[in-house]
């Protein structure tokens, strides 16, 4: 408890991910002051560097998912915010009022055109307290240097996200769409809470949080799973799976794989190599295109270990693409098969044995 407050309060936050920003903003800092003064020259008429950029440096590599560290947010956030604060300094020469009110103008500027970026109020305090440096540089002061070092900042940070396999800029994931061609939500979405029970609880909190909503979607959807797959931990998929799996090899015939299909009403076919290991699968859908062997419209097979959790198939088999998942050993050869219904069956009798029997209830 003594040491509560030196806690991370970032979601998500790890020593790996901590080493990662640091060497980013190592990388980035240095080099954005090395290309701005081979740009600009090292005359002292105008900074290499403006101090926003160290904070704007913090939000891009240690919170490269944050709505304020994207692209748009740093360079427009803060060009804006120091021209706004030229703006007052030019027109306001009293100095605690011009501070205040270039700060509070930048936010509502950057609040306007959707670039809203923290460091972007230290850039209008720039604007407003910067010295000999920036008064002789005027109006070209948010172009350059802010506007210079923001887009070489960011065209650094794209580069060393590429390279750290990082998602940047961060595009928040799509929220689950209907794959048969029909207005039905994803059967994923339509139970558990909804769109607009996001918007009323954020309504109710009133308060503004660093997440975009879509991300926050599908965070709490993952909550969902989690604890479902908690709480029914100890079923595996060897305990539910198919054992006497109906497979085929890439060259039998469309046809005969068809009737295997309609022979034993399933709907997906896995299909194995000529070393007996899982290639893929087929269904009624690749089938109906091929003219030849199974072989030309093999599809990527939804796989899992025997000793997986059952639940934690529920976003494959939910996905509205997925029928079945195969089960294979560590050498991709077939242990067994779990369908949707299979799941289905097994979520259905977990549901019963934790219900109270009638006689139970007092």
């Amino acid at each position: 408890m003594a040491f509560r407050l030196f806690v991370p309060i970032l979601a998500g936050a790890t020593l790996r991910e901590r080493i990662i920003a640091c060497i980013g903003a190592t990388i980035g800092i240095a080099l954005t002051g090395v290309i701005g003064g081979l740009v600009l020259g090292n005359g002292p008429h105008v900074p290499l560097l403006v101090a926003p950029m160290g904070a704007s440096a913090v939000l891009l590599f240690a919170v490269p998912a944050s709505p304020l560290a994207q692209p748009w947010s740093i360079i427009g956030g803060n060009t804006m915010s120091a021209l706004v604060g030229v703006i007052v300094a030019h027109f306001i020469h009293e100095t605690a009022l011009a501070t205040g009110i270039a700060v509070a103008l930048a936010i509502a500027a950057m609040s306007f055109t959707r670039c809203l970026h923290p460091p972007g109020g230290a850039a209008a305090l720039t604007a407003v307290l910067g010295g000999p440096a920036v008064i002789s540089a005027g109006f070209l002061f948010p172009f350059v240097p802010v506007a210079l070092n923001s887009i070489l900042l960011v065209a650094l940070g794209y580069g060393f996200h590429r390279l750290a396999r990082r998602n940047y800029p961060h595009v928040p994931v799509a929220a689950p769409a209907n794959s048969h061609g029909t207005v039905d939500p994803p059967a994923q979405s339509r139970v558990g809470f909804r769109s607009e029970d996001i918007d009323a609880a954020l309504g109710a909190l009133d308060e503004t949080f660093d997440i975009d909503r879509n991300d926050l979607d599908r965070l709490l959807r993952q909550v969902e799973l989690q604890a479902m797959v908690r709480s029914h931990k100890t079923l595996l998929c060897e305990d539910i799976m198919s054992r006497d799996v109906i497979s085929v090899d890439a060259h039998t015939s469309a046809d005969a794989a068809r009737q295997l299909l309609l022979d034993h009403n399933i709907r997906t076919l896995p299909v194995v190599n000529a070393e007996a290991r899982l290639a893929g699968t087929v269904g009624l859908r690749e089938l109906t295109l091929a003219s030849g062997t199974v072989g030309s419209v093999i599809t990527p097979a939804a796989t899992a270990a025997a000793g997986f959790t059952a639940m934690g198939l529920l976003p494959v088999l939910t996905d509205g693409r997925s029928h079945a998942v195969i089960i294979v050993d560590d050498d991709k050869r077939i242990l067994g098969l779990i369908t949707q219904t299979d799941l289905l069956a097994a979520t259905a009798r977990l549901q019963a044995a934790d219900r109270p029997s009638p006689g139970a209830v007092g």
